[in-house]
C-alpha cells in the first residue's frame, strides 16, 4: 500500500481492514447494479468508422497512457458522451 495516505485515509483503511464496515446494499439493489455493470461491458454491435490518422495515433497514445486498449478507450468516450457524462470544459 502507498505511504502517501493521509492520517484520515490510514484510519479509514485500518477500519475497513478490521471488518468494521457493513454493506447497506439490498439484494434488489445489488442485482440492479450487477445488471448495469454486465450491460456496460456487453458488446453486441460492431461499428466501422473512418477517422484521421492523426486522431487515431492520438487515441492510441492516450490509451497507452491510460493502460487500456484504444478501442476500449474509444468505446468509453462515446458511452460517456451519449449518456451526458462527457461535456466540454467550458460548458
Amino acid at each position: 500500500m502507498s505511504n502517501k495516505l493521509s492520517k484520515e485515509e490510514k484510519e479509514i483503511l485500518e477500519s475497513f481492514e478490521n471488518g468494521e464496515w457493513v454493506s447497506v446494499s439490498t439484494p434488489a439493489s445489488l442485482a440492479k447494479y450487477k445488471s448495469a455493470a454486465k450491460n456496460t461491458f456487453k458488446k453486441d454491435k460492431r461499428v466501422n468508422i473512418r477517422i484521421s490518422e492523426m486522431d487515431l495515433e492520438l487515441l492510441q497514445e492516450r490509451a497507452l497512457i491510460e493502460g487500456l486498449p484504444y478501442q476500449t478507450l474509444m468505446s468509453s468516450v462515446l458511452h460517456k458522451y451519449v449518456t451526458g457524462r462527457l461535456t466540454e470544459k467550458n460548458a
